[in-house]
C-alpha cells in the first residue's frame, strides 16, 4: 500500500499531550524525540491549538500572488531574534529551505557580477535533506545509491581539515555550508573555533557562509540559534522543524548582502508562508524568543546533561560518550545498535530516535519539566540495563 522507503518503529501514536504520547492500545510514553526536534513546545499546546483553530475558521490558503500580513509579522519576529538578518523567505520544509538558501547564495554572486561562482563546500557527516541537490551536498553513499550521478556543484571535505578546505576553493566557489551541530551525522558539535575559521575564510575569499540550523535552531540549545554560542554570524541561515512545532514550515534568513538577490519570479513556493502555518509560527516564536524560556532551556538541559554523564559512567561498556548541546544530545554506543536501543527504550515507555555513527538522539520538548527529566533518566537506566544483557 505504501512505498517501502520507511521502516517505522511500532507502536502507532494516536494522541499527544505535553511531553506524553499515547498509542492505539492506550499505552503511554515519555517523549524524548519531539518528532526529531520538531515539537519543541510539546504536543497539543493550548496556545498553538488555539492559533491554528482560529485561523482554520477563516482562511487557509491564497498563495503568494497575494499579500499575507502574517508573513511580515513572523518575519519581523525572526529578524528581531537574528541580528545578522535583514529579510526572510518562507517555505514548507527544511529541504526546501536549504534548496532556497543554495539558490540565493548562487544568485547573490550572479548579481554581484560573478556568475561563475556556483559551487558550495560542504562537510563529511552532513545531512541537508533528501532532494537530488541536497543528497549530493552531503555526499553520503547510502543516500546517493541508485539515483544516478550526483548533481554537480558540491565539494565535501572533513570538518577539521584546513588544507582540504583551502584546496577545495577556486574561482567557482560561492559558499561554505555547515550545520553548527550535525544531528543526523551523530550529534557532532562543530567547535566554535572552526566556525570562526570558516567565517574568516569566507571574508577573505568573498564567499558566503551558510548555516543549516534546521535541527539545532529554534531554541534547542538554549539560544534561538546554535551559532550564537560561537559568536559567529552567517550570511544565510535555514530553519524549519521547531519553527512550526509540527506544522510544515521552513524559512531562510538572509543578511544584507543577499537580501536583494531574489527578484519577483526567480524563486517561489505555492504553500510557503500560508496563513495556517504563519499563525502557528507567530505563536511559537512568541515563546521561543522569550528570554525566560531560553534561560529555562539552558538550566534544564544542563541538568539532563549532568545526569546523562553519570549514567554513561555507570554503563561505560555500553555508552561510550555523551554528545551535543542543550536539548540536542546523543548517546554514542560502544556496543549494540542504536536501532535496537530505540526498540528497548520504547518497550520501557521512552521515545528516542537513532542517528548515524551508532548514536541515540535525545531531543525532548523544550518544555520538559525536571520531574519528567528524572522520569526519563529512570527509563534510560532500565533501557541500558536491558541492552547490556
Amino acid at each position: 500500500m505504501l512505498l517501502n522507503n520507511y521502516e517505522p518503529f511500532f507502536p502507532a501514536f494516536v494522541k499527544g499531550e505535553g511531553r506524553t504520547l499515547t498509542d492505539s492500545k492506550g499505552n503511554t510514553y515519555l517523549d524524548f524525540a519531539s518528532g526529531v526536534a520538531v515539537s519543541g513546545l510539546g504536543h497539543s499546546d493550548p496556545e498553538l491549538v488555539r492559533a491554528l483553530s482560529e485561523q482554520a475558521k477563516n482562511i487557509w490558503h491564497v498563495s503568494n500572488f497575494f499579500h499575507i500580513e502574517a508573513q511580515e509579522q513572523c518575519a519581523e519576529k525572526l529578524l528581531q531574534a537574528s541580528p545578522f538578518a535583514k529579510s526572510v523567505f518562507f517555505c514548507n520544509s527544511g529541504a526546501e529551505a536549504n534548496e532556497a538558501m543554495l539558490k540565493l547564495a548562487r544568485r547573490t554572486h550572479y548579481v554581484e557580477g560573478q556568475a561563475q561562482r556556483y559551487r558550495t563546500i560542504t562537510f563529511h557527516n552532513a545531512f541537508h535533506g533528501r532532494t537530488l541537490a541536497l543528497i549530493a551536498a552531503a555526499g553520503k553513499p547510502e543516500h546517493l545509491e541508485g539515483f544516478g550521478p550526483p548533481m554537480d556543484g558540491f565539494d565535501c571535505v572533513p570538518v577539521d581539515d584546513d588544507q582540504a578546505l583551502m584546496d577545495a576553493i577556486d574561482d567557482d566557489t560561492a559558499a561554505i555550508m555547515i550545520e553548527p551541530i550535525q544531528g543526523d551525522g551523530g550529534v557532532l558539535v562543530v567547535p566554535p573555533e572552526r566556525l570562526h575559521f570558516f567565517r574568516k575564510v569566507c571574508n577573505d575569499k568573498g564567499l558566503l557562509l551558510l548555516f543549516d540550523e534546521i535541527q539545532c535552531g529554534c531554541a534547542r540549545t538554549g539560544r534561538m540559534w546554535a551559532h550564537e554560542w560561537a559568536g559567529v554570524q552567517p550570511d544565510l541561515l535555514s530553519t524549519a522543524k521547531g519553527l512550526g512545532n509540527g506544522i510544515p514550515v521552513g524559512a531562510v534568513l538572509a543578511a544584507a548582502r543577499c537580501s536583494d538577490a531574489f527578484v519577483p519570479g526567480c524563486h517561489g513556493s505555492t504553500y510557503g508562508g500560508n496563513t495556517l502555518a504563519m499563525q502557528v509560527v507567530k505563536a511559537t516564536l512568541r515563546r521561543l524568543t522569550d528570554p525566560k524560556f531560553l534561560e529555562n532551556v539552558v538550566e534544564r538541559s544542563a541538568l539532563l546533561r549532568e545526569r546523562l554523564e553519570v549514567l554513561q559512567q555507570r554503563h561505560s561498556s555500553l555508552v561510550a560518550e555523551v554528545r551535543g548541546m542543550g536539548f540536542m544530545l546523543g548517546l554514542a554506543l560502544a556496543q549494540g545498535s542504536a536501532q535496537r536501543f530505540v526498540e528497548r527504550a520504547l518497550h520501557e515507555g521512552l521515545v528516542v530516535v537513532p542517528s548515524s555513527g551508532n548514536v541515540v538522539r535525545l531531543l525532548p520538548p523544550l518544555t520538559i519539566t525536571e520531574q519528567e527529566i528524572e522520569q526519563g533518566l529512570v527509563l534510560l537506566e532500565k533501557t541500558c540495563v536491558a541492552s547490556s544483557k
